[in-house]
């Protein structure tokens, strides 16, 4: 529940566990909060609705000519919502892989380096190995701190927001001519 609801807390050294068990978990990361909520994650709305999208276009692949709405809640979403929710899943996924290629170098397992990526944007909290229930962050180098801080803030605040401050279009003044 800690992980799913980004608490952060940690009852038991999960690094202990089987495999299979950290797996769950680290599925579980992904998934995070509700819509609405300020857990981390792709939100248990999105991952829904990616699914039945997917559905959606392996049925049509097999019937070209069916008619298919993906709902929610009872809601049919229109294609450009469930396209912009594809659009938000690319760049989520590019962040998580440009994060964990740019803290690549650092001199921890594998595991540890790829949910500290996860834990960090996902603002979970714990990862796996070095940086589980157990361990810290503190032997990240200055460099890796400053990138995991930018995926929370990415993870926390949504992606959206933090790059159309980046936009230099928004900072351009508009002239009154």
């Amino acid at each position: 529940m800690s992980i799913l609801s980004t608490t952060g807390f940690a009852t038991a050294d999960f690094n202990l566990w089987s495999p299979v068990a950290k797996a769950v978990l680290f599925i579980l990361m992904f998934i995070g909060g509700c819509a609405g909520s300020t857990a981390g994650g792709l939100k248990i709305s999105r991952v829904v609705t990616l699914f039945k999208s997917i559905k959606r276009e392996l049925y049509r692949m097999i019937h070209p000519h069916s008619v298919g709405a993906v709902k929610l809640d009872g809601k049919t979403l229109d294609d450009g919502t469930i396209k912009g929710i594809g659009t938000y899943f690319s760049l989520y996924i590019f962040i998580m892989i440009a994060a964990f290629l740019a803290i690549s170098f650092e001199p921890l397992s594998f595991e540890a380096k790829i949910s500290s990526v996860v834990a960090c944007f996902n603002n979970i909290g714990p990862g796996f190995a070095e940086v589980g229930p157990m361990g810290s962050y503190a032997s990240y180098s200055a460099f890796s701190k400053i990138v995991l801080s930018i995926t929370m803030l990415l993870g926390r605040l949504e992606i959206y927001p933090l790059l159309f401050i980046l936009m230099p279009s928004l900072w351009k003044r508009k002239s009154n001519a």
